[in-house]
């Protein structure tokens, strides 16, 4: 397994015979700490500081698996271009809904019962945009974890900015509660790797990577895994025709019955599922801008407009649903040709 990693471009590290963690360091390095950068094993080619080792070193391969072929193999995801998604299926305390997935609120009106594990999350995150979740996903590499869970691979741009690993259960960094992020900083132990509990095991016919979904890309920006923090953009906007004022207003139109949805939630105070109506718009608006059909600022006056109508006292709550789903939305641009 090793060998074949290495020949896809993926840089591999010994873990410990029949664990989940990196082979240990050399006794030098454990009596004296120091930065891997700085370690004389690693030019020697030993393998001391897990991921730091990772290499596709054929002879560097054959010496470490060679002398001990019970040590497992991991992939070390940032030099590799892979963001796996670790779902985890752990008995947990659930905690409070709006802990579930950073940044989106769930209103009252979502039922959550039955919601246990980080399969449910991304599921539900997933149905927020529209999406299957990527656990179904048999178009990429998927493997089984022996606690369970699944491990969901995928391939980024070599031209894109890069990701960094987070955990599940962070209050900072988190796409969704027991869903860690395995990227830069990180690695994935491989399919065919043992260890007492069981054999990390592929799921379906898919054997490679597929390339990072948009809408993933989307939301692992908004929930800060790129190394940058900077504020999530929307894509400029193409360059409007001459008829854009016409375009505006087809795109208002367009948006008229999901606005109405929103602001007719005025007629009660809960129970009319505001923040999923809130969401649609707002998605539905971001393909809008995307396509050029209409300005960022048009479309936050007029969902804010909405939002304000139905719950001007969660006016706050209304922008951060509106800018998640409008950065989600502009993934894919929506095209008014062709339509009344």
């Amino acid at each position: 397994m090793a060998r074949w990693c290495a020949g896809n471009g993926w840089p591999v590290h010994p873990l410990a015979a029949g664990r989940k963690t990196p082979a240990g360091n050399c006794p030098a390095c454990r009596q004296e700490p120091h930065r891997p950068q700085d370690c004389p094993c690693l030019p020697a080619g030993r393998w001391c500081h897990g991921f730091h080792a990772a290499t596709t070193d054929p002879e560097r391969l054959a010496a470490w698996w060679g002398v001990n072929p019970a040590l497992g193999v991991g992939v070390s995801c940032g030099p590799a271009g892979l963001v796996v998604l670790d779902v985890d299926a752990h008995s947990a305390e659930v905690p409070h809904r709006d802990r579930l997935l950073p940044g989106i609120p769930i209103h009252d009106s979502v039922d959550l019962a039955g919601l246990a594990s980080g399969f449910d999350t991304l599921a539900l995150l997933a149905a927020l945009r529209g999406r299957p979740s990527p656990a179904d996903d048999a178009s990429t590499l998927r493997v089984r974890t022996p606690s369970g869970g699944l491990h969901v691979w995928y391939r980024t741009d070599p031209g894109g900015p890069g990701y960094r690993s987070s955990v599940g259960s962070s209050p900072k960094v988190a796409l969704a509660w027991q869903v860690d992020v395995r990227a830069a900083g990180g690695y994935i132990v491989t399919p065919a790797t043992r260890t007492p509990a069981g054999t990390y095991t592929p799921v379906g016919p898919a054997r490679f990577p597929a390339p990072l979904p948009d809408w993933l890309a989307v939301e692992l920006r908004r929930t800060g895994h790129t190394p940058r923090q900077s504020p999530l953009q929307l894509p400029a906007p193409r360059p409007r025709p001459q008829t854009a004022s016409k375009g505006s207003q087809r795109a208002q139109r367009l948006l008229e019955p999901l606005l109405g949805a929103v602001a007719g939630c005025a007629s009660a105070a809960e129970g009319t599922a505001f923040t999923e109506k809130l969401n649609r718009a707002a998605y539905t608006a971001g393909g809008l801008v995307a396509s050029g059909h209409l300005s960022e600022s048009e479309a936050r006056a007029l969902l804010a407009a909405a939002a304000d109508a139905a719950r001007p006292h969660r006016s706050r709550h209304s922008l951060t649903v509106i800018a998640s789903a409008l950065s989600a939305g502009a993934a894919r641009p929506f095209p008014l040709e062709g339509r009344p």
